[in-house]
C-alpha cells in the first residue's frame, strides 16, 4: 500500500505557495486523508546547505554552484523530511501534497547546463532520488506557467509586503526566464499538467485557477 504523491510545480513567483494553501483547505472540506508538506524546509539543520546556497553564501549568481552539486543539497533535505516526517503517511496510503520537489530542482538547475546535457542531467537526478534514495515518484505534477515579467512583479509584490530579501535566484531575471523556457519543455515531455495561469497579459485570479488545479487532482482524492 502507498499513498499518492502530488506537486505543485513552477518557477519563483507563479502563486505555488497560496495555491498549496488553497489545495489542503479544499482537501479538507472533501474529507481527504492527507499531508502537506513544503521545500525546502526553512528552519530545519538539513536544509541549511540550501539556505547557504541561496543567500549567495556559495557564489552570488546560481551559476557559481552546478546543477549536480545544488541538487544534491535539495535532496538531502527531501530525504530526511521523508524519514523523519511524512513517509510513515505516504507508507499508510494517505495523500501527499508538496509545494515543491525533487521536480523544482529540473525547473531551476536543468538551465544551467547546455541544451545537449540537460536530459542526462535530469535522468541522473531522478535516478539519485527516487531509486538511489528511496524517495517516491509523483502521481502528478502540476506545473504553474507565468510569463517571467508577471513573475517578477509577483515576487517584488511579495517581498514589499513581507519585507524580505530576494534570494539568487529571485533577483536575476535572466536565470528566471531561462528556468521558465526549460521548464515548459521538461513539463511537456515528462507529461506535466501545465496551467497557464495569465490571461490577456494579466495574472488569472487564484480561484480561477484553483478550480483548473482541482480538475486534475480530484480523481486522486479518495
Amino acid at each position: 500500500m502507498r499513498g499518492r504523491l502530488i506537486v505543485l510545480e513552477g518557477t519563483d513567483g507563479t502563486g505555488k505557495t497560496t495555491q498549496a494553501r488553497m489545495m489542503a483547505q479544499r482537501l479538507e472540506r472533501e474529507g481527504a486523508a492527507f499531508r502537506e508538506v513544503d521545500f525546502p524546509r526553512y528552519g530545519s539543520p538539513f536544509a541549511v546547505p540550501v539556505e547557504r546556497y541561496l543567500q549567495g553564501q556559495l557564489g552570488d549568481k546560481p551559476g557559481d554552484v552546478n546543477a549536480c552539486a545544488a541538487s544534491v543539497l535539495y535532496a538531502v533535505d527531501r530525504y530526511a523530511s521523508f524519514k523523519e516526517d511524512w513517509g510513515g503517511d505516504y507508507a499508510a496510503g494517505k495523500l501527499i501534497l508538496a509545494n515543491r520537489y525533487t521536480t523544482s530542482n529540473a525547473v531551476h538547475q536543468a538551465p544551467k547546463l547546455p541544451e545537449g546535457e540537460r536530459w542526462d542531467y535530469l535522468d541522473w537526478l531522478f535516478d539519485l532520488e527516487y531509486r538511489r534514495l528511496g524517495l517516491p515518484e509523483p502521481d502528478l505534477v502540476i506545473y504553474l506557467d507565468l510569463p517571467t515579467e508577471l513573475s517578477l512583479r509577483m515576487l517584488r509584490q511579495r517581498q514589499e509586503a513581507s519585507h524580505t530579501r530576494a534570494d539568487i535566484h529571485e533577483k536575476d531575471g535572466a536565470y528566471l526566464r531561462a528556468c521558465r523556457e526549460s521548464a515548459r519543455e521538461v513539463a511537456r515531455r515528462l507529461g506535466w499538467r501545465l496551467v497557464d495561469c495569465a490571461r490577456d497579459g494579466a495574472v488569472r485570479t487564484v480561484e480561477d485557477i484553483h478550480e483548473q488545479l482541482w480538475e486534475f487532482v480530484r480523481p486522486l482524492v479518495k
